[in-house]
């Protein structure tokens, strides 16, 4: 299916790896011009140079910048003064009891996953509506429904993405701009399949298997029962940034194998 994307520029934060490698990958695949981000020039190089390997073409441009600070979303915007679509997926997130987790980290993980996206979707949004054509996506998760109790400080900003979002979404009325969050469920992107890696060998049992265990007892409500490849989730993100899908505005697009069990 051919998503229409030729000819657009797309911004992907934090894509050096991941859900946001493979969502500019398949952005190249669809002929936009993609934007890759990462904290250091050296990464976003290294992806860049997979991609070129991998796609014939590709049209591709680098911006190393710490989204975490309001001089890294500056920079991006200095640097990229037109973007089209804008995939807000930096993220960090880190398993960690509520009684520990410190006001530092509060505030380094809103600053990361949520104002990031603030501040971005704030300088891109105008002109997208001035020219009556543009997509934002927030890239939330699974746990922004069901706060998961080892990481509440991670929930609770994927949460806070689905409000933004949705709040965006209704000042573009009557507009060819779209706003939706996109909720991948747990997947097995570089950070995860580390620490998955971790924990397997300090139980002293194969990453299958702990992948199995922790289906059961962490995710059992999860109907794939299994890690959701990046792969997968590009392909939701890719369609919900085309014109194809110019009626889903507002919306939390759930791409987690089923975790979420409610309806609503």
């Amino acid at each position: 299916m051919d998503l229409d994307l030729k000819g657009k520029i797309a911004l992907v934060t934090g894509s050096t790896a991941g859900i946001g490698f493979a969502i500019a990958k398949r952005f190249a695949v669809e002929g936009a011009e993609v934007i890759l981000n990462g904290r250091t020039d050296e990464r976003v190089r290294e992806s860049i140079a997979k991609i070129d390997k991998e796609i014939s073409g590709a049209k591709l441009r680098s911006i190393a910048a710490d989204l975490g600070t309001a001089q890294g979303c500056d920079k991006i915007v200095r640097e990229a003064q037109r973007v089209d679509i804008l995939v807000n997926n930096v993220g960090i997130f880190e398993p960690k009891p509520f009684e520990r987790i410190t006001d530092q980290d509060w505030e380094k993980f809103f600053a990361v996953n949520v104002m990031s996206g603030v501040r971005l979707s704030r300088a891109y949004l105008p002109a997208m509506k001035e020219r009556n054509w543009g997509r934002i996506v927030f890239i939330s998760s699974e746990s922004g429904l069901q706060i998961p109790p080892e990481m509440i400080h991670y929930g609770t900003t994927k949460t806070a993405q689905l409000a933004i979002a949705r709040g965006l979404a209704e000042t573009c009325r009557s507009t060819g701009v779209t706003v939706n969050s996109v909720l991948p469920g747990p997947t097995a992107s570089e950070g995860v399949t580390e620490f998955v890696s971790s924990l397997a060998a300090e139980n002293k049992i194969s990453a299958k298997e702990f992948e199995k265990q922790f289906f059961k007892e962490a995710r059992p409500t999860s109907i794939l029962q299994r890690f959701i490849e990046p792969d997968e989730i590009a392909n939701v993100v890719a369609f919900v940034c085309s014109p194809l899908a110019s009626a889903i505005n507002g919306a939390a697009v759930r791409a987690d194998g089923g975790a979420v069990r409610s309806i609503g």
